[in-house]
């Protein structure tokens, strides 16, 4: 008697919380706007987060509700821009397009390791065991952690095991900023060619001892960059990007060559001071 008891309150209860649930759904209910799926049906569903938003469905909401604009998806091509922009009734808008920047040229025919590495061959792995094995603390270690992670075959490692990003490919969805141990990569707009591919805090010449194309902090470039273009911190040259710098006169005197001009296809040029590097096989461990 008890357990029929049990059951018809039991059944009771459902059938009250399911006609509740009905009724909440028809009173919260919110027509979504048709004009999403076709949006998003146009949108290459990588799910990058490129263009500011978590995901192509958010963003498909975003440029239905007039918040985005189409040239924001760095991965679509023009007419993927245009075709939703001509869909919506909107302008397709203006982006500069976004590249992925490496602040390390310390691949291994320059820069130096302190020790062997044997384990799991990622950068993760390795940057747990007294950093890496590289002389220089903020070195790339070059287990290619980035090129693996990026969607888009945009990062090669070259012949130094150092990542080479092509500009073509780089949809700057920012994969390679997170799985970097060493915190080398940062996305900048492809406007910005004076370049800093060094990130080691240590000033002096010592430092060449480990990577030859080290910044040694010795303010040059800041002294002759026009207009306090350059600023020092923590020993390393910062380029106001807010400012005029579509210029190479601070590379000119650079020492090592740890400030570049990028050239679109990926040649980092030096100024006229920077030795010529010739070596081509790794440089040997340091001694201990």
């Amino acid at each position: 008697m008890s357990a029929l008891i049990a059951l018809s309150i039991l059944g009771g209860l459902t059938l009250v919380l399911a006609t509740l649930l009905v009724l909440a759904n028809k009173k919260l209910h919110v027509e979504e706007d048709p004009r999403i799926d076709r949006v998003e049906a146009m949108l290459p569903h990588v799910n990058c987060g490129a263009c500011g938003y978590p995901g192509c469905r958010s963003f498909a909401e975003a440029l239905v509700r007039g918040e985005a604009s189409p040239a924001q998806c760095s991965v679509g091509t023009d007419e993927d821009h245009a075709r939703i922009a001509a869909f919506l009734g909107v302008a397709v808008g203006e982006r500069e397009k976004r590249v992925a920047r490496l602040a390390c040229a310390g691949g291994s025919n320059v820069a130096r390791r302190q020790a062997r590495y044997a384990g799991i061959e990622t950068c993760q792995a390795a940057t747990q065991v007294s950093g890496g094995g590289k002389s220089c603390f903020w070195s790339c270690l070059g287990y290619g952690d980035c090129e693996a992670a990026c969607q888009f075959d945009a990062i090669q490692m070259n012949e130094h095991d150092l990542p080479v990003v092509s500009e073509d490919k780089c949809t700057a969805c920012g994969d390679c900023v997170e799985v970097c141990p060493k915190d080398l990569f940062s996305l900048h707009p492809i406007s910005h060619r004076l370049w800093v591919p060094c990130k080691n805090e240590e000033a002096g010449d010592h430092i060449l001892e480990y990577c030859q194309v080290a910044c040694t902090a010795c303010r040059r470039c800041a002294m002759d960059a026009p207009d306090e273009l350059i600023t020092m911190r923590n020993n390393l040259p910062m380029v106001d990007y807010s400012k005029p710098h579509q210029t190479r006169v601070p590379i000119q005197r650079c020492p090592t060559g740890a400030i570049v001009w990028l050239e679109p296809d990926g040649t980092a040029l030096k100024g006229r001071a920077a030795p010529k590097i010739i070596r081509r096989e790794p440089l040997k461990e340091a001694a201990t």
